[in-house]
């Protein structure tokens, strides 16, 4: 087609490398692979709105006119307005993902990002503290539904050169949403005027609605269609997206082959469902990892920093709200960089090694920042409130390079197919019931004991490396369809990867069901 073909996967599994691929080395001057790629960056929104909303209840503390419009609410109503979003998310999740499965991801996504566009309106000219926890319980709805069904259309649609550095850049662009919310609350931070607080609480649509334009431009998981019987459709999709329209592509028929027995096989182990990660030894396990990530992303001490900065900065002298504001800003910036870098270099060195790194690095800058808010709260030094600030960014800067984008891309890999909507529904379940448990607790006892409460996190963040080192398994350079034999051995889900597959029970040519090259 008038380029140079380039061999797919060249670091990964051995076993793409022997598959021609009609697609450029550079993504960025391959048509087929720009137009995925960017597609792609869209499906990003939803984890950028949850971290809009991670940052926003920080600019919202620290906007007088929001506390004014809100009213004087005890620390236990404050706790329950932060954790709104996860009110709304736990009960949603699980239905999700059976939509997610029925309906397709396409739909499931919209059927969210147009939940949260609404709930972000209506937020907006709202008044008093219920109205503005039951639009927040909307937020989290909606959410519900979007993150569901965004990290496995990403993971299933990408890439197999790119897939692993665009599934763990997904959670990365938590950051970007924190970071526009920090810019909007700290340019309203001197508006007269309820609109202070009410147009960064607008903003909230803006990443929702963005998922939903770029839906426009991102096909349906050849996966799910090939699990509906819609193969021609999906092998027309991987043509296009991976090999730009060549149906006799080596790397496209491979991967044809590959999800086809992948998901034949599945079925004809077990009918999914929930139930069947109670089944077998390796399901069992996928699933203590997707409920110890859960915990793990929310007990590391984060929550306390995310969603408490202001009243953090406060105890230990930092009471300007522009030097808060400012502080903010700066710290997601940080973050968003290094979670990029994390992101990246997941695929290069491994999972368990970054999983590592940044679970000991965050115990010992806890440490610190735990030991220097005791010197200020028993001595008032001002030297020891400070240098909080720096750890602060210390700690953060080892919990985004493993923690942020190994959050959701670990869980969506290690599951096979029939299983990773419902396995990521729990996944979500554990994060926003442990984040709820977090948000309404922290303020509670913040105000009754003070820098005494981070003695839980150093508990949970040493209790984390034991947990790694010996349950989590390393899924560097490998398919998701190859993942199994990690958790299952060699014996099951071993797949032939000849040009046959499995059609309607019968072996078939895969030429011989894919579609004309006009056609696409």
């Amino acid at each position: 087609m008038g380029k140079k073909e380039s061999l797919a996967l060249k670091s990964g599994n051995e076993v793409y490398k022997s598959y021609r691929n009609n697609t450029d080395q550079k993504w960025i001057r391959d048509p087929g692979l720009r137009k995925l790629n960017m597609g792609l960056a869209f499906m990003f929104s939803s984890a950028a709105a949850n971290g809009f909303d991670g940052s926003l209840m920080n600019g919202l503390l620290i906007i007088p006119q929001w506390s004014d419009d809100i009213g004087d609410v005890s620390p236990s109503i404050l706790g329950l307005i932060i954790a709104g979003i996860s009110l709304g998310g736990l009960p949603t999740f699980i239905p999700a993902a059976y939509v997610s499965d029925w309906m397709g991801r396409r739909f499931t996504i919209a059927l969210g990002s147009s939940i949260m566009v609404a709930a972000a309106i209506i937020q907006a000219v709202t008044n008093g503290p219920w109205a503005f926890l039951g639009t927040k319980i909307m937020l989290g709805v909606g959410l519900g539904f979007a993150q569901t069904s965004a990290p496995p259309l990403t993971a299933e649609i990408a890439h197999p050169r790119h897939r692993a550095n665009v599934t763990n850049l997904f959670q990365a662009i938590w950051f970007w949403g924190a970071i526009l919310s920090a810019v909007v609350t700290m340019g309203t931070l001197h508006m007269s005027g309820s609109w202070s607080w009410r147009l960064p609480v607008l903003f909230q649509a803006f990443f929702p609605g963005l998922q939903l334009f770029g839906l426009f431009f991102v096909p349906e998981s050849p996966r799910w269609l090939i699990s509906k019987g819609r193969r021609d459709e999906a092998f027309q999709i991987l043509a296009r997206y991976h090999a730009n329209g060549d149906t006799s592509d080596e790397l496209v028929n491979f991967e044809f082959n590959e999800i086809c027995t992948a998901i034949e096989q599945e079925r004809e182990i077990e009918k999914p469902g929930i139930m069947s990660f109670l089944k077998t030894k390796g399901n069992r396990h996928r699933l203590l990892i997707c409920v110890l990530v859960g915990f793990m992303i929310q007990w590391a001490g984060n929550g306390i920093v995310s969603y408490y900065l202001a009243p953090i900065l406060e105890s230990v002298g930092v009471t300007d709200s522009l030097s808060q504001a400012g502080i903010n800003l700066g710290l997601q910036v940080w973050n968003a960089i290094l979670a990029a870098l994390g992101a990246m270099a997941c695929e290069r060195y491994g999972r368990r090694p970054l999983w590592l790194l940044s679970a000991s690095g965050m115990l010992c800058s806890f440490i610190v920042i735990t030991a220097l808010s005791a010197v200020f709260a028993d001595h008032g030094s001002k030297a020891a409130g400070n240098a909080v600030v720096p750890f602060l960014f210390i700690f953060f800067g080892f919990y985004v390079i493993a923690f942020t984008p190994l959050s959701i891309a670990y869980p969506v890999e290690i599951l096979p197919f029939d299983l990773r909507s419902k396995g990521l529904s729990i996944n979500l379940s554990v994060v926003f019931g442990a984040g709820f448990f977090n948000q309404y607790v922290n303020p509670i006892a913040l105000d009754a004991i003070q820098w005494k409460f981070y003695f839980v996190y150093i508990g949970t963040l040493t209790a984390m490396l034991p947990t790694i080192w010996f349950l989590f398994p390393e899924t560097k350079g490998r398919t998701l369809e190859e993942i199994a034999v990690v958790f299952d051995g060699p014996g099951v889900n071993h797949l032939d990867v000849s040009d046959r597959v499995f059609a309607g029970g019968k072996s078939v040519d895969a030429q011989s069901i894919a579609p004309k090259a006009e056609h696409i």
